[in-house]
């Protein structure tokens, strides 16, 4: 009998019966229907159950599995961010001047400089909490580090991958318990084709702003995830809109709705 750790398959035999009844799903609305019949938030929190081997949330409507058996490399000092989401692959400063975030980088300093950011959903609240943060960050190394006068810290961090947050302890700092991020269709046709889209859209708007310093670095990348989230850091949309981004798993759905972006930034321009 399957349960929750055959998401997948469920996703895949879901997607095939609608088919036969002209219904049309894309694979990852396809595994986002399945995470919400089984009680899940979304499916970044039922991959993170299924890959930290847990049983489902043992309280209804809870986003918190009831058990975690994550290794303690898997648990992070976490950074939380006002008004920026950050893409992997980049180098991008920071600044930390509240004191629960200066002793999660003192932390991290003090072991493997590991650290996860994660973007905050209002930028007003000084003491963010689990509820306060999006669920979905990105682990960085920090390569660098200044104390300034005022008592901030600014450091400079190599973002890596993202991930999924299954658990935020507060004290005495924030720490998170992470689980890997579940991507999908980076190498389809259809990703490729949407890649070389992206990059004649970029070479209309070559001359806006801070495309035409990335345009020809990007001509040479062959990944199209790694294109996409390249594109996605320099987009002139809102957070929420980023947020979406960064939490889109499928890679042909990210560059549609970076293509869909584009669009409208290019009508308003």
């Amino acid at each position: 009998m399957r349960d929750f750790r055959d998401a997948k398959a469920m996703a895949q035999t879901l997607r095939e019966a609608l088919k036969t009844k002209s219904v049309s799903l894309t694979h990852s609305e396809s595994l986002e229907l399945v995470a919400t019949i089984l009680g899940f938030r979304d499916w970044n929190v039922l991959s993170a159950t299924i890959q930290s081997e847990v049983q489902p949330p043992a309280n209804p409507g809870s986003t918190i599995p009831a058990r975690v058996r994550l290794a303690a490399e898997n648990q992070l000092p976490t950074l939380p961010v006002r008004d920026i989401v950050v893409f992997p692959h980049l180098n991008v400063p920071l600044f930390a001047g509240r004191a629960k975030t200066i002793s999660a980088v003192e932390h991290a300093m003090a072991e493997d400089r590991r650290i996860l950011v994660v973007t905050q959903r209002r930028p007003v609240d000084d003491n963010p909490t689990a509820a306060d943060l999006y669920g979905v960050g990105l682990t960085a190394n920090v390569t660098d580090l200044i104390k300034l006068n005022d008592g901030t810290i600014k450091l400079l961090v190599k973002t890596l991958t993202r991930a999924t947050i299954v658990r935020l302890v507060e004290d005495p700092f924030l720490t998170a318990e992470i689980a890997p991020f579940d991507e999908s269709r980076g190498q389809d046709e259809e990703a490729i084709a949407l890649s070389r889209a992206v990059l004649e859209a970029l070479f209309a708007a070559r001359n806006v702003g801070q495309i035409s310093s990335v345009y020809d670095r990007l001509q040479e990348n062959k990944e199209p995830g790694t294109l996409a989230d390249a594109v996605a850091a320099i987009l002139t949309c809102d957070i929420r809109q980023k947020q979406d981004l960064l939490e889109t798993g499928d890679v042909v759905s990210r560059l549609q709705k970076i293509l869909a972006l584009m669009k409208t930034d290019q009508q308003a321009a």
